[in-house]
């Protein structure tokens, strides 16, 4: 039987609806949450760089992670809102490459972040006298630079191979952002194995990843149960809760099965992992640390005294 091979030039998205009343709908519920998440994250950006008492490891890789999150939502969500509006399926075949590259990139630079959060947390914990040491200007932008650097390399590699694959079965994703999973099962030739291969490399990273900051938590639960005073275990292990918070979001919405027999959840599931964390980490973070909390109250108060 002779595969024929389709010089493909755009592709079709999953709509999430099928009337008009329900599109316009999620349309306005993607700008909602589309605005939510850059206010989100702008005023954290805003707050850390403006205050320079903010200047610190831990809000430093914070607004590391609030760049990630903003540009992990403005890779998927203003698509899925132009075609919602104007009820419309396609996009390029470069642009459909482009939403792999970026989306893939944040994400995995954003687990990296994470892990070095954890670890940042550890060592102000675990090794107090050595923070400054251990976590100097110099380390910390060594440190997120490799993982923007991690998130970049592992992008490449992805992008690049899965779009060398030939097609052959359409070009319809069932899917309403462009995914990898989806794409290879469009490919009918056996290279797709190497797609695979990629995927399980990167599964066992992100997993030592997972054990990386487990540990860490474990050595920090440790070293706050010997903590005499009932407040300073509180106060030592409250500056953890965001982090702890924002890595659970993190894991339980983007370890699901990237392809299940319904595609109504399969749709539900990708929405959550690649909209949700970059909406609610901001509000997360904001509620559970009070510095920042009071920078956001100054921003604020002055804007309205300039104004």
């Amino acid at each position: 039987m002779v595969s024929v091979f389709f010089s493909i030039t755009e592709f079709l998205l999953l709509a999430f609806a099928d009337t008009r009343e329900q599109q316009l709908w999620h349309f306005w519920l993607f700008l909602g949450i589309s605005l939510a998440a850059l206010l989100g994250n702008g005023l954290i950006i805003t707050a850390i760089a403006c205050d320079h008492h903010l200047h610190t490891p831990m809000y430093f890789f914070l607004l590391n992670l609030s760049l990630l999150d903003l540009g992990s939502i403005s890779t998927t969500l203003p698509k899925a809102m132009d075609n919602s509006l104007w009820d419309n399926r396609h996009i390029s075949y470069l642009g459909c490459a482009a939403q792999v590259f970026f989306l893939l990139f944040l994400i995995s630079a954003e687990l990296c972040l994470l892990t070095i959060m954890s670890y940042d947390r550890y060592v102000a914990i675990c090794k107090p006298l050595h923070y400054g040491t251990l976590l100097g200007s110099r380390a910390c932008v060594h440190m997120a630079a490799a993982a923007w650097g991690t998130g970049l390399l592992n992008s490449v590699l992805h992008t690049a191979n899965t779009f060398s694959l030939p097609l052959c079965k359409g070009n319809a994703l069932h899917q309403f952002f462009c995914e990898i999973p989806q794409i290879l099962k469009l490919s009918c030739s056996h290279s797709y194995l190497r797609e695979v291969g990629l995927i399980m490399v990167s599964a066992c990273l992100g997993f030592g990843c997972f054990v990386f900051i487990v540990v860490s938590y474990v050595q920090i639960l440790r070293a706050v149960l010997r903590i005499p005073s009932e407040q300073g275990r509180h106060k030592a292990f409250s500056t953890c809760l965001p982090h702890l918070a924002v890595v659970s979001l993190f894991i339980s919405t983007g370890t699901f099965p990237s392809s299940i027999s319904s595609p109504f959840l399969d749709l539900v599931v990708s929405f959550l992992y690649s909209v949700m964390p970059p909406a609610v980490n901001p509000l997360i973070y904001s509620m559970r640390n009070q510095e920042l909390k009071e920078t956001l109250k100054k921003l604020i108060q002055s804007s309205k005294g300039t104004g």
